[in-house]
């Protein structure tokens, strides 16, 4: 079970990633709109293109961690953090102070991987 003071650590430290992670989608947004003003040279265009491209990998994989962040800050406040919502076991502090936003506990994630490889070999994606 997790202590008082570890759910107020694991709190402060959700807090300040999400704050982190909110910044830096603000950038990326600022650096979107920075590269799209410059589209205006054709010869630039296609690495303009490139770097939109990553810009918004970045924006994707930041808003992905914002909503697992904020997801985990729900869970503290409703008391379920800290259980695997596959399994109802408690997670492990160890995996908590690795991973905070998992949801798994490391026997459910492994069977979930295991599930997808599984998937992945039955349904190959065919080479063109």
């Amino acid at each position: 079970m997790l202590t008082e003071k570890n759910k107020q650590h694991f709190k402060k430290w959700l807090s300040q990633r999400l704050n982190e992670s909110l910044e830096k989608a603000q950038d990326t947004l600022i650096d979107i709109r920075d590269l799209k003003d410059k589209l205006s040279n054709h010869v630039d265009e296609a690495s303009h293109a490139s770097a939109m491209g990553f810009a918004l990998r970045i924006r994707d994989r930041e808003a992905k961690l914002i909503r697992k962040i904020r997801e985990a800050l729900e869970r503290l406040e409703d008391g379920t953090f800290g259980n695997c919502e596959e399994c109802g076991e408690e997670i492990p502090l160890r995996r908590l102070r690795a991973r905070p936003v998992t949801t798994l506990c490391i026997e459910c994630k492994e069977e979930q991987e295991a599930e997808e490889r599984t998937k992945a070999e039955e349904y190959p994606i065919a080479d063109y």
